[in-house]
């Protein structure tokens, strides 16, 4: 197995090597991962919530460290890695706590009642696959691998291969909470030889990608007849309504469209603003993107950090030159910024962006926002609407306008004066995409019980589903018969 060096997009500076693993390393780990879930499974759940709280306070102590090593490997500035920290506590908290609520039999509804008793019990996956992108590397490591090590199983992750030291450091930070060796693995590695092993063995697949990958392995797994969830791209819209506080709505955009240099599943990437507000809109909008500060380090003050290398700004400056070229504007940025270094672009303001263009639908996943005027409510919906993706949405308006709007969008989450932080930190609520943004869900309760299995177990008193020896199945069905009839308000 060789060593592959990990270097930071912002400076270059090597982080450090990793090994890069072959197929029978990864099935090696998979044989360690599903000896150990064997014990872990009947691990007490009051035990595993004990772990994970002891994380959540060990990931918020360790911030720093932490911190200086998502920006080190991502790029991103502190303020969106830190986003990360909370976002890995606070789920590791709310699992903890829900986790033995949601895993507890249940009582259902028996086929005769009183006389057939039925129970819904939940039984662990066996071992989860977690592929995991390199935009955020401690949440999407993580986050997904929590609520699945709390029902009981066991985990073998790749990460990317740009970044994973963060996802390293965090498995330790497991372990040191309490966690079994080997309950949680991590195998590094090219995603056509490590993933391709993890598809192959895992029992159920986690995946956060773009839609052809996430296609290609939600392909496999149906072949394998596992369970499947995947977080993929989207194209995500904003609508600034007729009532909405334009100032506000603009001051929005910096997160809302900017965190992480745009690099995010979530983030928005279309504006749809009334023609009532549209002029205040814009030039707010784009005095503030002109006003943000991009650059490295571990500065709080710095608004946007890099993307996360150099090819990925070359394909992010061809979408926006070909944009132009097309007919587009360029409102703020529209260009590299080589004095910051190779994997540095402008924030970025379009407008009149032509259908045609490659950026009018597809996801540039950079710090680039499209704004299109809009004359009607009607109008904003549509346009939101019309994409073969639906994640995230943003609206900003008065409440009643903005639910009203919101309950019309084709998406997974809105948030309603926000960009995608108030759903997204919603981890009791349900977040995943419609469409070719994704399928299952993460978060909420099905975040967890996506990794169960369920059994029903119904026990039949006195009397036979099929009726009493002695009586004949003509009358047996006239007593079945005018019971269902008798009894069809009460036993709703």
């Amino acid at each position: 197995m060789n060593l592959v060096s990990v270097t930071s997009p912002t400076t270059g500076r090597e982080l450090g090597r990793i090994t890069e693993h072959d197929a029978a390393h990864a099935a090696q780990a998979f044989d360690r991962a599903r000896q150990a879930q064997r014990l872990w499974a009947r691990t007490p759940a009051a035990h595993r919530r004990a772990i994970m709280l002891r994380y959540h306070n060990l990931v918020l102590d360790r911030q720093d460290e932490l911190l200086n090593l998502i920006q080190d490997e991502s790029g991103k500035n502190r303020l969106s890695a830190f986003d990360e920290i909370m976002d890995v506590a606070v789920t590791a908290r709310h699992y903890a706590y829900a986790a033995e609520q949601l895993l507890r039999t249940r009582r259902a509804k028996g086929a005769l009642p009183v006389l057939t008793v039925t129970h819904v019990q939940r039984d662990p996956k066996g071992v989860v696959g977690i592929i995991s992108p390199w935009n955020y590397p401690l949440t999407l490591a993580v986050s997904d691998a929590i609520p699945a090590l709390l029902a009981g199983n066991s985990v073998v992750l790749k990460p990317d291969s740009h970044t994973p030291l963060t996802a390293l450091r965090a498995v330790e930070l497991l372990v040191e909470a309490g966690l079994p060796q080997d309950v949680f693995q991590v195998v590094t590695g090219a995603g056509s030889v490590v993933g391709q092993q993890i598809v192959s063995h895992c029992d159920f697949l986690m995946f956060t990608g773009s839609t052809p990958t996430g296609r290609s392995l939600a392909a496999q797994a149906g072949e394998r007849l596992i369970g499947f969830s995947a977080e993929l791209g989207g194209k995500n819209p904003m609508i600034v309504a007729h009532d909405a506080d334009p100032q506000y709505a603009a001051r929005s955009v910096q997160t809302g469209c900017f965190a992480n240099a745009g690099q995010l599943c979530i983030s928005l990437e279309r504006i749809y603003v009334h023609r009532a507000v549209a002029e205040e809109f814009i030039t707010s909008v784009v005095a503030a993107v002109q006003a943000m500060r991009v650059g490295g380090g571990y500065d709080w003050n710095i608004d946007m950090g890099s993307l996360i290398s150099a090819d990925h700004v070359e394909n992010v400056a061809k979408m926006v030159d070909r944009a132009v070229a097309q007919g587009a504007r360029v409102l703020a940025g529209g260009h590299r910024l080589p004095q910051l270094g190779p994997t540095f672009y402008a924030p970025t303001v379009l407008t009149d962006v032509p259908s045609s263009a490659q950026l009018y639908a597809q996801e540039t996943f950079g710090p680039v926002i499209a704004i299109q005027v809009v004359d009607s409510e009607a109008e904003a919906i549509s346009c939101a609407n019309d994409s073969e993706f639906g994640l995230n949405a943003s609206v900003f308006a008065s409440p009643a306008t903005g639910r009203r709007i919101a309950a019309q969008l084709q998406v997974g989450t809105v948030n309603i004066n926000e960009g995608f932080a108030a759903a997204w930190g919603s981890v009791d609520a349900p977040m995943g995409g419609w469409k070719a943004s994704g399928t299952g869900r993460r978060h909420g309760d099905a975040g967890l019980t996506k990794y169960t299995e369920e059994r029903t177990v119904a026990l039949q008193r006195l009397v036979p589903i099929s009726g009493p020896p002695a009586l004949r199945g003509d009358r047996w069905a006239r007593v079945l018969s005018t019971a269902l009839k008798a009894g069809k308000r009460l036993l709703r």
